[in-house]
């Protein structure tokens, strides 16, 4: 008896799916309960405030992008565009930098996550609050790193490359030691 239900049960559920997927026959519907009517629908509830306007969709190739300078907080040599978002503003961004040979970015953080992919050369990264060249991790093209908020980390190329960064704004660099923000002197460090 148990063998029989037991291919009784494995019989329905081979057959159940098999029904469902087969659009030439037609299943009543289920017969109505013979219980109480059902309830008179909720009165819907009041209009929400208007959602904020999606932003409009970002399709760009390598030619439409208009590389500049970078945000003073580099250093000079740079470029620097914006492809998505405003990364000065709340929300999501996507920027690229483009570094020349030898570009380096003192020790640093940001008070958001910044999530960053090597799109060309190879770009060095390292943790901490002094920069050690001994201790970096080289990401050639494809690379891929999660720098968490607050986390001390500073970057070099030795032959150029161009990094993306995305995130959720604003944008904000703190050099751990004042004195190597670029932002902050006359020349160029």
């Amino acid at each position: 008896m148990k063998l029989f239900l037991l291919a009784l049960a494995f019989s329905l559920a081979l057959a159940i799916p098999v029904a469902a997927q087969d659009s030439t026959k037609a299943v009543p519907p289920p017969a109505p309960a013979a219980t109480a009517p059902a309830p008179a629908p909720a009165t819907p509830p009041p209009a929400a405030a208007a959602a904020p306007a999606t932003p409009a969709h970002v399709m760009i190739t390598p030619l439409q992008m208009k590389w500049g300078d970078p945000p003073a907080v580099f250093r000079k040599g740079a470029k620097f565009v914006v492809l998505s978002g405003d990364p000065g503003a709340p929300g999501p961004y996507t920027i690229r930098l483009k570094m020349p040979a030898g570009y380096k970015i003192a020790p640093h953080w940001h008070p958001t996550d910044e999530i960053v992919t090597v799109i060309a050369g190879t770009f060095s990264l390292g943790m901490g609050e002094k920069f050690d060249q001994a201790s970096m991790k080289a990401l050639p093209a494809g690379g891929y790193a999660v720098l968490p908020a607050e986390a001390r980390h500073y970057a070099w190329t030795k032959t150029g490359a161009t990094v993306q960064v995305h995130g959720m704004g604003p944008f904000a660099l703190t050099y751990v030691n004042p004195s190597d923000d670029p932002s902050q002197s006359t020349g160029t460090k």
